[in-house]
């Protein structure tokens, strides 16, 4: 499968366009543009009115203004530095044209006295007289109508200028090859969409603020191509794992009863509901794909279980993978009673098992006896082999992308693959990073868990803070204290955790109080919070390291140190850390003040509520998708055009359009299909390709 030879001219280097050079094209890279279909999809952000005026006296000032005049007389500079000015008279007024640092000569000869110009520019009053400092635009009268009424003005990057990138996008503009319409007719007629060339002309050339918004026509149509493009590849992703024949994993529920009998409570619908939806997709013949959704406390970890339980009543063996060693270690830890009401053999394998102790686990495994297996990404290593792999389940998704779910995936000769995330994703999000997965939602509390009292506090009533502190350490609780950053940094006057560390061992007393940070050996952190875990210290002094999954059932007071430089779904899942014994615990929200008005909104949402669901969507609104997930670690597909937060509902279509197209043409070979293949092309998708051409 090779790229189409009409889309050669687009996949060309830069420097075939007509105006780019080696060094624009060089710089142009800092804007990701790096071949002629880049510059297509980098769209003006906004544009400058330059709509023709008779005079100065008909325009709001300052402002842009674009006026045709006559050069009255030059000012040179007397001494240096001083700028060169200009007088011209429009139809109506004087006014000055300024220039610093500019030749004397070359002005003469661009602005000959007598003779007539069309310039556009900022005019601002200085004393009462109007001036525009080096103006924008100076042109002959002839050569008016080459400057637009209204022009894009495009992000840009050092060593470009609008002019360049400009005369770039033109001829780029220029190579559009005719290509067949991919989006279904259907739609088309429905939202009055343009042709795909024809939506790319229209959004480089705005005639107003309103042809700049997601919602304009052609560029909703160019927002919908990318999402769709995106759904398609998941969809393929999708098919891909699914025509891999999965095994059918039916199990007798024999185990799982022991469990649920041996539980001091009763699951919640939820949960039950879940269950059920995991098994019936494990007896099924195609491979499962499923992510299992909850909010904090929502008891993703049973559901879990319960899934493994199926794969050992089946006579196969399931694995749990976390993304870190304290993760895998707290899930063995917690499974522990779990498993030994279903009489299975749990064991754990991470990267500290070593020689002896280490061959005799793999042995175990090869055999057949060790039922379930819990580890982090060591359990991907070539020497590690199952007897009967079928369920493989993954702690904390957003560590791991589409690509380690099919490495994964091939581990166990088609075992069937469960996802966990236990950061709540708003539908539009979810439909991104997981649209190759079904999905299941776990959205009630199990019985017993208190709900959590959230205090919004200002930084300036530390010290009471503290004593409050001292108290509750008294009487045996323990408490999280979470800093924004390690270090002190000179220009961040955030409290560090190392600073904080000290002022509260001072106040509280040796040995009561802990520290762990991204910064430190790994050995050393894994002790800090053994040493918690265990009692041996009552406060843990944090940065965000702990975010994930700690679990820690005495600690009942969370404070996190200026709040308002954290995100929303951040502040949710560390006050998640605590409320998970029977005692009432509180979350202590410290805020420098003033706040922001942002800030505000956020603090506030988080103190009325403990719904994820509730506080991902408000942060989505809020902060945009990148942020959300946090981009480093997000695997978010990078999209030039389309705006997730505000065009949510083209994403749920594009995944409907994407799944019917590939019931109806599996392999894209039909017209359609022919020319859905030309924007994989054209969207860089060729892993979308890939996974045709396999199937």
């Amino acid at each position: 499968m090779t790229r189409p030879e009409t889309l050669f001219p687009l996949f060309a280097g830069l420097e075939t366009l007509d105006g780019i050079g080696p060094k624009t094209a060089a710089a142009l890279a800092g804007l990701g543009v790096e071949r002629p279909r880049d510059l297509l999809f980098l769209l003006p952000h906004s544009g400058v009115d330059r709509a023709r005026r008779g005079s100065l006296r008909d325009a709001a000032l300052p402002g842009v203004v674009t006026v045709e005049v006559e050069i009255v007389a030059h000012q040179p500079p007397r001494t240096k530095g001083r700028p060169h000015r200009i007088l011209v008279r429009d139809a109506a007024l004087d006014f000055q044209l300024v220039f610093f640092h500019a030749r004397g000569d070359y002005l003469m000869r661009q602005l000959p006295v007598g003779e007539r110009r069309l310039v556009s520019g900022r005019v601002e009053l200085f004393d009462g007289l109007a001036q525009m400092v080096h103006p924008d635009h100076i042109l002959l009268p002839g050569e008016a109508r080459e400057l637009p009424l209204y022009e894009p003005v495009y992000p840009l990057t050092a060593g470009v200028t609008q002019k360049a990138l400009a005369r770039g996008v033109t001829a780029a503009l220029a190579r559009l090859p005719d290509l067949a319409e991919w989006i279904d007719p259907g739609l088309i007629a429905r939202e009055g969409w343009p042709g795909w060339a024809e939506a790319l002309r229209a959004a480089h050339a705005p005639a107003s603020a309103a042809d700049l918004a997601p919602t304009a026509g052609p560029r909703e149509r160019l927002a919908y191509d990318e999402l769709f493009a995106h759904q398609l590849t998941l969809s393929l992703a999708r098919a891909s794992l699914r025509r891999t024949r999965g095994r059918v994993t039916q199990g007798d529920g024999a185990l799982r009863a022991r469990v649920l009998a041996g539980l001091p409570y009763a699951p919640t619908d939820a949960q039950a509901r879940a269950v059920d939806e995991i098994a019936a997709d494990m007896a099924a013949p195609l491979r499962m794909n499923r992510l299992l959704q909850g909010d904090v406390g929502s008891g993703k970890t049973l559901v879990a279980f319960l899934a493994l339980l199926v794969a050992v009543e089946a006579g196969g063996q399931g694995v749990l993978m976390a993304p870190t060693e304290i993760l895998a270690r707290q899930h063995h830890d917690g499974l522990a009673s779990l498993a030994a009401l279903a009489g299975v053999r749990l064991d754990l394998l991470t990267g500290r098992d070593k020689g002896a102790e280490r061959a005799a686990k793999l042995a175990d495994l090869a055999a057949g006896r060790i039922g379930i297996l819990v580890g982090t990404h060591a359990v991907f290593q070539k020497d590690v082999d199952f007897a009967d792999l079928r369920l493989a389940v993954v702690d904390e998704q957003h560590r791991f992308g589409v690509a380690q779910r099919m490495e994964l995936g091939a581990k166990g000769q088609s075992a069937d693959v469960l996802v966990m995330t236990a950061t709540p994703i708003p539908r539009s999000l979810a439909l991104v990073s997981y649209g190759d997965m079904d999905v299941s939602v776990l959205d009630e509390k199990p019985p017993g868990r208190q709900p959590i009292r959230t205090a919004l506090i200002p930084t300036d009533r530390l010290e009471e803070v503290i004593a409050k502190l001292r108290q509750a350490v008294a009487e045996g609780r323990q408490a999280y204290w979470v800093c924004p950053l390690v270090e002190d940094s000179e220009v961040l006057d955030y409290a560090s955790a190392e600073a904080r560390f000290k002022a509260l061992r001072a106040a509280l007393g040796e040995g009561v109080v802990a520290l762990v940070h991204g910064q430190m050996p790994a050995a050393e952190k894994d002790a800090a919070m053994a040493g918690f875990v265990a009692g041996q210290t009552q406060v843990l002094v944090a940065t965000t390291v702990i975010e994930v999954g700690v679990n820690v059932p005495a600690a009942t007071i969370m404070v996190v140190e200026r709040a308002e430089t954290f995100g929303l779904a951040q502040l949710h899942q560390l006050r998640g850390r605590v409320g998970r014994g029977t005692a009432q615990s509180t979350c202590l929200l410290l805020y420098q003040a003033p706040l922001s008005e942002s800030g505000a909104r956020r603090l506030k949402v988080l103190r009325d509520s403990e719904d994820g669901f509730r506080i991902a969507e408000e942060d989505l609104a809020m902060r945009g998708a990148g942020d959300l997930i946090g981009t480093a670690q997000s695997g978010l597909p990078r999209f030039r055009v389309a705006d997730l937060e505000r065009q949510a509902a083209l994403m749920a279509v594009a995944q409907s359009d994407a799944r019917a197209l590939l019931m109806q043409d599996p392999q894209l070979s039909g017209p359609r299909g022919m020319a859905v293949r030309a924007l994989l092309w054209l969207l860089d998708q060729d892993r979308a390709i890939r996974l045709i051409s396999v199937g």
